[in-house]
């Protein structure tokens, strides 16, 4: 998996940093935070590889990359991604939800739990949930649902996103040059770790789109 990551992921970060810096940190995770299945755990970890890096250049400054910019950067993208999914849970709403949810992969009573949920812990949900992987991405859809109020919205989200975004970028220092000796160690796993990524996501969908359910009807 790792070498798939240096094969393809890894460069398309390279071409995003090396042409617009500090600029692509915040556009990737504003991408990411509006849903589009693009990690903050690799977009910000290689953002502290470059931080790490003392030959790296931020073509913004054309200074050495900054732990703290690259934090910010982060930060105001997850924000401004998060509002993205925000924005379509309270324009649409429940009914939306309840019409195309199925498309996204939720289902009603998960529907029903946001409801309750948020109505129960609002802020503090937006405010932890940001420091959660997965969770994170789509946290925002539910509160816009729920409208929350956007100004606490906005608050809470990027407190947490600011929290996750320091502790990645200072992951991704701290590694720096240590990628290549990591990468090595987990080569003879690559295929295990891939087989076993694929395997979990379809028995995932299977079970959130009810085939597994089915399935055990038939056999009755």
């Amino acid at each position: 998996m790792l070498h798939w990551l240096d094969a393809i992921v890894i460069p398309l970060l390279t071409s995003l940093y090396g042409a617009v810096g500090y600029l692509g940190v915040a556009v990737a995770m504003a991408i990411e935070s509006a849903g589009v299945p693009i990690p903050s755990e690799l977009i910000l970890p290689f953002a502290g590889f470059l931080v790490a890096d003392p030959t790296a250049v931020e073509p913004l400054t054309n200074a050495r990359w900054d732990f703290l910019l690259s934090v910010v950067a982060g930060t105001v993208g997850n924000t401004a991604g998060s509002l993205v999914l925000y924005w379509l849970g309270a324009w649409g709403g429940r009914p939306f939800l309840e019409r195309y949810g199925r498309y996204l992969l939720i289902r009603a009573h998960e529907l029903n739990h946001a409801d309750h949920f948020f109505a129960k812990h609002g802020s503090a949900t937006v405010f932890w949930s940001r420091m959660l992987p997965v969770v994170r991405t789509f946290i925002s859809f539910p509160a816009g649902v729920a409208r929350m109020p956007l100004w606490p919205f906005i608050l809470y989200s990027t407190a947490g996103a600011l929290i996750w975004s320091a502790l990645l970028v200072g992951i991704g220092a701290a590694l720096g040059s240590r990628w290549t000796e990591i990468r090595d160690a987990l080569a003879p796993v690559d295929t295990l770790l891939v087989l076993a990524v694929v395997a979990g996501v379809l028995l995932a969908l299977a079970w959130r789109l009810g085939l597994i359910d089915r399935l055990r009807t038939r056999r009755k």
